[in-house]
């Protein structure tokens, strides 16, 4: 055993936890199909949204996982549920009559609102292989129209029809008695309608492999289940799946969990053995609710990369995937930071160390060096002062604070100052609002500007908060080029002035001065925008200028 297999063997990170359950289904003997099969789904109602790229990144991540610590080859399986009846009309999509009028047809079988593709199941599909790509996903994808149609799923249709009772009996004992009366796992297509019909069984013909039923008008049919003229609920369909491509893994939504027993006994019944499970808590929007591809709500892939790299989307999805999180706005700022925090560290880390960061996962092993040598939260307070309106702007106060940087030798650097331009324009711009100081909150902010324009003053207030706290040690040397100097200052100005807690005089300068209830670290912050410019910053705030 290689060491990394042995350090992975024991590694506490999640995606190496999964891995090794998933090993244990092969403990005796290696698939008979020759490789471990991961699967992720996709209900293609709507548009894709970041709830599915994270599903088909965390399955990456255990897949890349299970391959440090096993030979078995894998391969992952991305399959749209494009034949399902579109149920109701997505909000956020264009020619909402035109979608109005073909309700309950397959997906593919649906105009495509916007113009592009063959139907809105091909133009959800495209724009999910799109995202997919755009990261780099190894997969292959699997359309259910295609995978009905190609009599790939005949074997296990006409199973299913010889076990159409033992199917029911899972499927009866989960539902209401009134849904009971119509219920029937097979759902045909209407001839002439196109229509998904949701419609009680008058026969299921085993032998003959069809079905009889009738229509909404009264009228009586026969199909047969094969060739993608009928095709399974979606919940009989999760099972079957498995049960015909032999699935070794899949993970699903907490909204998903209480249909586990359901899906693994209709996998069993036709014949299939269970995959290992991995249930992921939800993504929540700025209030709390359910993201949702009909609603819209939450953020797109799309939005959270005109505001940050990908690496940061990927860190958010890698972090606690059994906790609830809100996707929203303000956590844009806070993963970028994070994200290179951990690729700092990452080459300070044991062999064990590495392996539990996050990065390791995102890079694959891979880990590339970070060169954003500002954080991202600052550079953000750094446009908004200064209304930067191009990145060019921020590289001048850039160079103030880090002479050697460039946007050529730091491309992180680079990117995320036209990022946090960006973002301050379309997202703080708007909804920031500076208010006037409280007399407690003016008193320390006249003494920040006594001491900003004079080193002696700055010594002052320090030695001033080191003799109320009993604290004889040298003071530090003036430098009001050093961050940590400047951070000192402001610290010691706080406490000099009562704030209890200290936060509180911090939450004033965001307040007054960046018009926003949180913000960076004010020593980097000061250095970064430059002294003087701080100076005229908190005269203006003073002055009430900024307020207005």
């Amino acid at each position: 055993m290689s060491d990394l297999r042995s350090v992975a063997m024991n590694s506490k990170a999640w995606p190496f936890e999964e891995a090794r359950a998933l090993l244990k289904r092969y403990e005796k003997a290696p698939p008979a199909k020759g490789h471990v099969l991961f699967e992720t789904g996709y209900g293609p109602s709507g548009l894709p949204h970041i709830g599915t790229f994270g599903e088909v990144l965390r399955t990456t991540m255990i897949r890349r996982a299970f391959e440090v610590i096993s030979d078995i080859p894998t391969r992952l399986i991305c399959f749209s549920d494009d034949l399902d009846g579109m149920r109701k009309v997505p909000d956020n999509v264009p020619n909402r009559e035109m979608l109005l009028a073909n309700v309950q047809k397959p997906l593919t079988g649906v105009p495509d609102p916007f113009g592009e593709f063959e139907s809105f199941g091909h133009h959800n599909n495209a724009m999910l292989r799109r995202f997919l790509d755009t990261f780099g996903f190894e997969y292959e994808f699997i359309s259910a129209t295609e995978f009905y149609a190609s009599g790939r799923f005949d074997d296990t249709l006409r199973l299913a029809a010889e076990r159409y009772d033992a199917i029911m009996k899972i499927m009866l004992a989960s539902l209401r008695e009134e849904r009971q009366q119509t219920y029937s796992c097979f759902l045909p297509i209407h001839p002439e309608t196109g229509r998904v019909l949701y419609v009680p069984m008058k026969e299921v013909n085993a032998k003959d492999g069809t079905i009889t039923f009738d229509d909404e008008i009264g009228r009586e049919w026969t199909l047969p289940i094969t060739g993608g003229n009928v095709k399974l609920q979606w919940k009989p369909d999760f099972g079957a799946r498995w049960a015909a491509l032999g699935v070794d893994f899949e993970m699903y939504g907490k909204d998903h969990s209480t249909n586990t027993p359901i899906y693994d006994g209709i996998c069993e019944v036709l014949g299939g053995k269970k995959p290992h499970h991995f249930t992921y808590e939800l993504f929540l929007d700025d209030i709390g609710q359910k993201i949702s591809k009909s609603k819209g709500n939450g953020l797109t892939i799309d939005e959270w990369l005109t505001y940050a790299a990908t690496e940061s989307l990927s860190y958010f999805m890698y972090q606690k995937p059994k906790t609830a999180k809100r996707l929203h706005w303000d956590v844009i700022p806070k993963m970028v930071d994070e994200y290179h925090q951990q690729l700092r560290a990452y080459p300070t880390l044991d062999a064990a160390g590495q392996l539990n960061n996050p990065v390791y996962h995102i890079h694959r092993g891979q880990v590339p060096a970070s060169s954003l040598t500002v954080p991202f939260s600052m550079l953000l307070n750094l446009a908004s002062v200064s209304g930067a309106e191009d990145k060019a702007a921020m590289w001048g106060f850039i160079n103030r604070y880090a002479p050697n940087a460039s946007p050529e030798g730091n491309p992180d650097l680079d990117a995320a100052a036209g990022f946090a331009v960006r973002y301050y324009q379309d997202h703080v711009k708007p909804t920031r609002s500076f208010r006037l100081p409280t007399d407690q909150e003016r008193a320390a902010l006249e003494d920040l500007l006594a001491a900003l324009k004079d080193k002696d003053a700055a010594l002052g207030q320090i030695a001033k908060k080191n003799a109320a706290m009993g604290n004889a040690d040298p003071l530090p040397e003036a430098n009001f080029a050093n961050e940590d100097f400047l951070q000192s200052v402001v610290f010691a100005i706080g406490k000099n002035h009562g704030f209890e807690p200290l936060r509180d005089w911090f939450k004033a300068l965001y307040e007054v001065l960046l018009g926003a209830s949180d913000g960076p670290r004010l020593g980097g912050f000061i250095a970064l925008y430059g002294v003087d410019d701080s100076i005229g910053l908190i005269e203006a705030g003073l002055a009430g200028k900024l307020a207005s």
